[in-house]
């Protein structure tokens, strides 16, 4: 097994605003190792979504040096950047990206449309069993609740067996049991081996993994483990039942 899936080196990303020079990233230098589960963390404009983009492939540093799954991508042109991004790695975003007139099963099946990579026919619904969706394939989103539309965009980010996924902010639009059942899939399918980078202001969400790293003013501040980590069994095993809606009588 390799020794990390994603190492990045002294990254920076700097952009030009008008005649100044915005040093959005300084010099940011991460490690994650196959299995880890990350929260990444820090204030509006620490530099943590541009940290995101660089390590989603969505952008290239200015400088510094980025290998993902033992590639090094921090110089590839934009098709083979767009070709990892879709293969091997799975994003989960916080307003759930998914395409209102498709059901759930064909927005988990969007990924499929442009991979070059082999890909078992039934991924799509072995996805959505695993996030608990079986009886909600063919569903719209606007059929589908707030969580079950989070847990469609996780089936999607799971379709290609990607080396890491990325999460941005992703119980921030959900009520707290719905974010906890969300945090609880992301540790059932850490123990299960898969890595995952989360992006949050939420420092209760990122309790809930193995490290935190904070970010100010475009650098890593700090990077240490969680000493006592959250497991969202017990959270949720405290929080209030959830309101169940009576059952309609039945007609005579």
């Amino acid at each position: 097994m390799a020794e990390h899936v994603l190492l990045a080196e002294e990254l920076t990303k700097d952009y030009a605003a008008g005649i100044v020079a915005v040093h959005a990233l300084r010099g940011a230098s991460l490690t994650v190792a196959p299995g880890e589960m990350v929260a990444i963390m820090g204030p509006s404009g620490s530099g943590k979504t541009t940290l995101l983009n660089l390590l989603g492939c969505v952008d290239l540093p200015s400088n510094g040096r980025y290998w993902l799954d033992g590639r090094d991508v921090s110089s590839l042109h934009d098709s083979a950047l767009s070709r990892i991004r879709n293969e091997r790695i799975g994003f989960v975003f916080q307003t759930f990206n998914l395409l209102p007139r498709l059901s759930a099963l064909d927005n988990v099946r969007l990924p499929l449309l442009y991979a070059h990579a082999r890909v078992p026919h039934d991924a799509p619904v072995r996805a959505l069993e695993r996030v608990g969706l079986s009886d909600r394939m063919h569903h719209r989103p606007n059929q589908l609740s707030g969580g079950q539309q989070q847990r469609v965009a996780i089936a999607r980010a799971l379709v290609m067996d990607p080396a890491v996924i990325l999460a941005d902010e992703p119980t921030g639009n959900l009520d707290s049991r719905s974010g906890e059942e969300i945090i609880l899939l992301f540790q059932e399918l850490n123990r299960e081996g898969a890595t995952i980078l989360i992006v949050t202001h939420d420092l209760k969400v990122a309790k809930h993994a193995s490290r935190i790293v904070q970010m100010r003013d475009g650098r890593i501040t700090s990077d240490e483990p969680v000493t006592d980590r959250l497991d969202a069994r017990d959270v949720l095993a405290e929080m209030p039942a959830p309101e169940v809606e009576p059952a309609e009588e039945a007609e005579a």
